[in-house]
């Protein structure tokens, strides 16, 4: 049987789930799960809520042009059987499907590109505008930090400004009920053995 797609989120529809709707037209609407259907009644656009395909690709958050998604279509038109096509077709499946999730992925990894440093400059200025909350201690080290990062003028090699003056922790454990010492990192930036 055919794997239908829910008309209204775009999940697939396995043979004998999820529910099916004939409309006075005789037009057939297929839906995954009775949220889609239930949302359909009410007459809501899928494109206006957010856990939808649709919502996803109207918004850029899903690929919309590319060639790998024209391929489902065009494999899903009726062919006289020939084995050498049925080989060939599961070979190109297969490597369809590798190349559709490796351009998903770097879609990701484009559309997500500035959110670690947006994230760092919307902590440093949080951090610049509560700096009365802080302990004197950890005043200074904050403003010496923030110094040193105004001088590198805009290049952001990682959150620096946290790693400073901490040193890597040192741990030594010995086997079987031996001896075991560990160190442990204190926000002051000393060690505490225990």
């Amino acid at each position: 049987m055919r794997i239908e797609t829910c008309y209204f989120c775009s999940r697939p529809c396995f043979p004998s789930k999820g529910i099916s709707f004939v409309r006075n037209d005789a037009k057939l609407f297929r839906f995954c799960r009775s949220k889609c259907h239930k949302n359909f009644k009410m007459k809501r656009n899928p494109r206006k809520l957010s856990w939808t395909k649709a919502f996803r690709r109207a918004h850029g958050k899903e690929m919309t042009v590319d060639t790998t998604l024209t391929f489902a279509a065009r494999r899903n038109v009726p062919v006289r059987y020939n084995r050498d096509l049925v080989a060939t077709t599961l070979r190109a499946m297969s490597r369809v499907n590798e190349l559709r999730a490796k351009r998903e992925r770097q879609f990701y990894l484009n559309r997500m590109k500035g959110n670690k440093r947006r994230a760092f400059e919307e902590d440093r200025a949080l951090v610049a505008e509560n700096q009365h909350l802080l302990p004197p201690s950890q005043r200074d080290r904050v403003e010496t930090a923030m110094e040193v990062d105004a001088v590198k003028e805009g290049e952001w090699a990682g959150i620096e400004a946290e790693e400073m003056d901490v040193e890597e922790e040192e741990v030594v454990v010995k086997q079987k009920g031996k001896e075991k010492k560990k160190q442990r990192l204190v926000v002051g930036g000393g060690t505490v053995e225990g």
